[in-house]
């Protein structure tokens, strides 16, 4: 007789710009690449070190508990953690696949499929964090960019302008550097059969256009920052220049009238 399909909660959290994992190695893990945590009542944690985590059979105080437990491992934690919620449906007889309601199926619940699904939903949640601190860039950019479109002019925005700047190439940084959104994971370089999966996984968060968009709009931001930035440098230069050719008309004043005759002008 065919097992009864299993309905599992899953949740995927990103709590910090960086997480040590080692200490939860030294516990004890299930595996390491991504790292596996047993959790209690049968629950499953699977940390990543770009400060995301995803919890798989975890009630709400197994949940509380574990999140309190990695607080001290986190590095910039983040002032609103970005969340995520999944279901996950175990069921030997079906195909392997995200269904028409949404939930995740897969045939048994084994380590090397948790953790397929945990870096897919891990993914999901840096880029949901992402799109919003890129709308909270675009946000600020847009009055600068009105305020110079109106008064063609932006005195005083160069260090807020570098902020931005700064900011953009940050957030590059993180998603290419830690994070490798776009990246084939190295559990599919030792699991092939787990490929198909992953895909279907990628394919449903739309893994791969969400992060070409969000490699357009960090194109615009930077693109849009740095000409802001030239103009605010022009304008500066400009009125270095004047100042420049102010003295130079004072001098030549000078040569042509000097002290000794300005009595003849000014009695």
């Amino acid at each position: 007789m065919a097992k009864p399909a299993k309905l599992v909660r899953v949740r995927a959290w990103l709590l910090a710009e960086r997480l040590d994992p080692r200490p939860l190695e030294a516990e004890g893990a299930l595996d390491t690449a991504p790292l596996v945590l047993r959790l209690p009542q049968d629950g499953v944690a699977v940390v990543f070190r770009y400060g995301a985590v995803v919890l798989f059979n975890a009630g709400d105080a197994v949940e509380q508990e574990f999140l309190d437990r990695v607080a001290p491992l986190l590095t910039e934690p983040l002032a609103v953690r970005e969340k995520d919620e999944a279901r996950l449906r175990v069921d030997p007889a079906a195909e392997e696949q995200v269904d028409a309601t949404g939930a995740i199926v897969i045939r048994e619940m084994n380590i090397e499929r948790l953790q397929a699904i945990a870096i897919v939903l891990a993914k999901s949640v840096v880029l949901s964090h992402y799109e919003l601190r890129l709308a909270a860039i675009f946000d600020r950019i847009d009055p600068l960019a009105a305020d110079l479109a109106v008064r063609a002019r932006n005195r005083g925005r160069g260090r807020e302008l570098m902020r931005h700047i700064g900011k953009v190439l940050l957030i590059q940084h993180k998603m290419v550097g830690r994070v490798e959104i776009g990246d084939k994971p190295e559990l599919l370089w030792e699991h092939p059969e787990l490929e198909r999966l992953y895909a279907r996984l990628a394919e449903e968060y739309e893994l791969r256009e969400r992060d070409h968009a969000l490699d357009r709009k960090l194109e615009v931001i930077s693109g849009t920052v740095q000409t802001l930035l030239g103009l605010v440098q022009s304008e500066s230069n400009l009125r270095v220049e004047w100042y420049i050719v102010a003295l130079i008309v004072v001098e030549l004043l000078l040569v042509i009238y000097p002290p000794a005759l300005w009595g003849h002008f000014w009695p």
